[in-house]
């Protein structure tokens, strides 16, 4: 593959493998079996002997809670990178997965990831350089490239419901409107008359009151009084009490 698109992949690659075989790759798993000029990707080939083993890189984007942050390239003298993990083992068979290299992966948690590594492509070393990739390190003279981007960050359910229920009109905002547009016309200043206006909204004196007809009621021997008959019963002057005071 000597052309590759500009176009970041929708997804980041979330893990990353080592294969016998281009036929043997897990499900949703891309296989590098080719370099961008069409040659064998094969990273345990050897230069003097025809080897029958062989060993292909493979990666998924396949969603998951982690990501690829980063992939080196190492020797296998080396210390491992603080917080890499090596890729020691092939995916289809445990046997081991390279010699004189290791090819270290370090994975974060989606949530907590700024960029995250989204495509992996192998070149032949001395060729020329993948625009928008980085070089972490070579294999059988061949450059093991990769491309970074982004992680989107995807809103949380509470942070969705929130968002819902702001963008959302109120109940009560959705009944007053119902129940008086004229009202709402009055508030934004744009009034409209209505077959409402000018109509008095008066109670029926039936509902008030009527001092005149209150009549004292027996009721088991209980005998309901106004509070004017309470007061005029129940009065004290207080004058005893004044005149000790005095």
């Amino acid at each position: 593959m000597s052309e590759l698109s500009n176009q970041l992949p929708s997804d980041p690659i979330s893990s990353v493998g080592i294969i016998t075989s281009p036929s043997k790759a897990p499900e949703d798993y891309t296989v590098v079996a080719q370099t961008t000029d069409g040659s064998d990707a094969d990273l345990w080939k050897d230069g003097l002997f025809k080897s029958k083993v062989t060993r292909y890189l493979c990666f998924t984007r396949k969603p998951g809670p982690d990501v690829v942050v980063d992939i080196k390239v190492i020797d296998i003298k080396e210390p491992l990178p603080e917080g890499y993990t090596p890729v020691e083992e092939t995916m289809d068979t445990k046997e081991t997965a390279m010699r004189k290299r290791r090819l270290c992966v370090k994975i974060s948690p989606r949530a907590a990831a700024e960029t995250a590594v989204y495509d992996i492509q192998i070149i032949a070393k001395t060729k020329y350089h993948l625009v928008n990739y980085t070089c972490i390190g070579d294999i059988n003279s061949m450059g093991i490239w990769n491309r970074k981007g982004d992680v989107p960050k995807h809103k949380s359910s509470q942070e969705t419901a929130s968002t819902a229920n702001t963008e959302a009109p109120s109940t009560t905002a959705s009944r007053r409107t119902m129940s008086r547009p004229d009202y709402e016309h009055q508030n934004s200043g744009n009034y409209t008359m209505t077959a409402l206006d000018d109509v008095p909204f008066v109670v029926p004196e039936k509902f008030f009151p009527n001092p005149k007809e209150m009549q004292q009621v027996n009721l088991m021997g209980i005998t309901i009084k106004s509070l004017a008959e309470i007061e005029e019963e129940f009065q004290y002057n207080f004058s005893t009490e004044r005149s000790i005071a005095v």
